[in-house]
């Protein structure tokens, strides 16, 4: 299934328990602009190689679009069109005035040098900085692109517009006019929303069992954060493999020790990594099988469609929360609602990382810094509140929260729909 056939199905759903506009339904169901550039790079052993690269505008009724651009082998139109989408929902649901858009250029990072993926990123921005800048359209990280890459964007696109428009991209260093708590905003956020609904049921972290299904930046940060709060990390995984130990995990020593081999697989037999018992029961599992163990809470922090119909019925996990975008399908949603696992959908559980670039975006355009104390209190009374509006929305509608997350996000773009008039 195309992954953007996921969030159509999204939308539908939610158009289906509100009173939501028809045309506005069929102009989201669509993007208003897809670019596709072929990106010519002349590599250091000689030869010339051709990336395609990609950048979608999904909607900007609300602001500016805003996205990440991703470098991934497999990424393709569709998925940028369906991540587009998912931006234009996920600003939306938090209140901040921007809209959606995403990149991507088909590349394997790893195998390129620093100077040529330099040199791929400018020739990139070279080709799509027409329908680019600060107040059109401000791209930030995403898979496989980080600090250092949107520096060179910064730069290049300034150097293309004569000025300082370091404002046109977010998620730089610090030095380069980026925000604190940027590198953790992703999991900062799903962090206070997921303490919420604990709080609201009456769940203890100390008795808690997390499983974290992806162990890069989202995914150790996450796994930090929870651990500091008193969560048992019983389980973590990357691309390649993973470890689940019901006895628990030192992620801290396991970030290091991963740091230095590339994978959590490399890592399962150091010491120090799992906090063995007597009676511990620690395995050697895939990407895959991690997702079925036993455990209370099930951080997906991987990339799309993990949980799916084929898998769904073999969940174990009583709270799901979607720090990746697009993991669980629609198919699956409908297996884990009869099961009556809660998911926190990704369109509020990870829309910290929008939320912080926004706030990127406001010291950019005043000439200012925010101290992270600042940032920590904003971001959190911008997922407080998200989640407030969403869980009301889920008993006002009888609905889980995904239907009620996008609920939320349909209703206010409606808002300002129906308030600049439908010609």
């Amino acid at each position: 299934m195309f992954l953007f056939e996921n969030t159509l199905k999204q939308i539908s759903n939610a158009a289906r328990v509100m009173s939501a506009d028809s045309d506005l339904i069929k102009i989201l169901s669509c993007p208003q602009r897809k670019i596709e550039v072929n990106i010519p790079i002349k590599m250091e052993d000689g030869t010339l190689k051709i990336f395609q690269g990609f950048r979608v505008q999904h909607n900007n009724f609300l602001g500016p679009y805003k996205g990440g651009i991703r470098y991934h082998e497999q990424v393709d139109m569709d998925e940028v069109i369906a991540l587009s989408a998912w931006m234009t929902l996920k600003c939306a649901v938090v209140g901040i005035p921007l809209g959606g858009g995403k990149g991507g250029i088909i590349v394997n990072p790893k195998l390129l040098s620093e100077s040529e993926l330099e040199k791929l990123t400018r020739k990139y921005i070279d080709l799509i900085a027409p329908v680019i800048g600060p107040e059109t359209d401000v791209p930030a990280p995403d898979v496989n692109t980080n600090s250092k890459i949107m520096a060179w964007i910064a730069d290049e696109y300034s150097k293309l517009a004569g000025k300082d428009a370091k404002g046109v991209v977010t998620g730089k260093p610090l030095e380069a006019g980026g925000s604190k708590g940027r590198d953790s905003a992703t999991a900062q956020g799903g962090v206070y929303v997921l303490n919420k609904y604990a709080n609201e049921i009456g769940l203890k972290p100390s008795e808690t069992r997390v499983i974290i299904q992806g162990f890069g930046n989202a995914g150790g940060i996450v796994a930090k954060l929870l651990e500091d709060i008193g969560y048992n990390i019983v389980g973590v995984s990357d691309s390649q493999g993973g470890i689940f130990c019901d006895s628990g995990i030192n992620t801290s020593e396991l970030m290091q020790c991963k740091k230095g081999e590339g994978t959590v697989k490399g890592c399962t037999l150091r010491e120090n990594i799992t906090h063995l018992k007597d009676d511990a029961k620690c395995e050697v599992v895939t990407n895959e099988g991690i997702l079925e163990k036993e455990c209370d809470i099930l951080v997906l922090a991987a990339l799309e469609n993990q949980i799916t119909g084929k898998n769904a019925d073999n969940i174990k996990a009583k709270i799901i929360l979607e720090l990746a975008n697009g993991p669980v399908t629609p198919e699956a949603d409908e297996i884990l609602n009869k099961k009556g696992i809660v998911a926190i959908p990704d369109i509020l559980a990870n829309a910290g990382g929008v939320t912080v670039s926004y706030f990127e975006m406001l010291q950019n355009a005043g000439n200012n810094y925010w101290s992270s104390e600042d940032v920590a209190v904003k971001l959190k009374d911008t997922m407080t509140k998200a989640w407030e509006e969403v869980s009301a929305n889920a008993k006002k509608y009888g609905c889980n929260l995904r239907v009620a997350a996008f609920v939320t996000a349909i209703e206010r773009i409606q808002g300002k729909f129906l308030q600049q008039g439908k010609s």
